[in-house]
């Protein structure tokens, strides 16, 4: 078992509890996760462990909002995601994961600007080709390295106005699809270790626990509240990464 103090513990026990939360409730709120995963334990390691809890909590998404998919915005992403998970496993088999942290989180910083611009100048959404093939690709690379996909996407579903109940269906379905698919990527460049494995069973009724109370918070989660609390944590987990 990975050594660790029970102030780690303690720290892994809070993130398994949001990852819970973030798929049900709060999509934003799943950085928190990432970052006090990635505080604790070794950078790879933490991104193959984050995967398999959030994976967990994906199975309580997709039964509380399965229906609520907007499946048109899915497949027009799915190219553009196909692109950026690909690059985003050379890059983690082969390249130095602090670099592109911190440009993540540049890159985040950047797309809050431009989506609250974008809000502001114009009454009705605003979409396109060139904003899916933007946000999908950065999503498909964010969340293959970092397990950072979810702030990208929650502001591409901010810029498009998306509706709650909309926004959580098709961010359900996207990272139950994308999550699985970097399963086996993951798996082969040795990152699902026995240590890893167990650390995930522990923590798991803790991410059964967080999705339980999301469902019902969820419920009764005005729009606008929701949209700052994605963008207050999005600005959270971005900072994180640049430093």
């Amino acid at each position: 078992m990975i050594e660790l103090t029970p102030l780690a513990w303690a720290l892994l026990g809070v993130a398994a509890l949001v990852a819970g939360l973030g798929k049900t409730a709060i999509p934003g709120s799943a950085t928190v996760s990432v970052v006090l995963f990635a505080a604790v334990l070794p950078a790879r390691t933490s991104t193959a462990a984050m995967l398999l809890l959030f994976i967990v909590g994906d199975v309580f998404a997709l039964i509380a909002y399965r229906r609520h998919a907007h499946w048109p915005t899915l497949l027009r992403l799915s190219p553009a995601v196909v692109a950026g998970l690909v690059l985003g496993f050379l890059f983690l088999a082969y390249g130095d994961d602090r670099i592109v942290r911190r440009a993540i989180g540049v890159i985040l910083l950047l797309m809050i600007a431009v989506t609250l611009w974008r809000r502001r100048q114009a009454a009705k959404a605003v979409g396109g080709p060139m904003l899916g093939i933007t946000y999908g690709t950065m999503a498909g690379f964010t969340t293959m390295v970092a397990n950072a996909g979810g702030p990208v996407m929650s502001m591409y579903f901010l810029a498009t106005r998306t509706p709650v109940q909309v926004f959580l269906g098709t961010s359900a379905w996207f990272f139950a699809i994308v999550n699985l698919v970097k399963v086996p990527f993951l798996a082969g460049i040795g990152l699902f270790t026995p240590q890893v494995l167990l650390m995930d069973l522990l923590l798991t009724p803790l991410v059964v626990i967080g999705a339980l109370v999301g469902l019902k918070l969820a419920k009764r989660m005005p729009q606008q509240l929701f949209d700052r609390l994605v963008i207050i944590l999005t600005i959270v987990g971005a900072v994180y990464l640049l430093i």
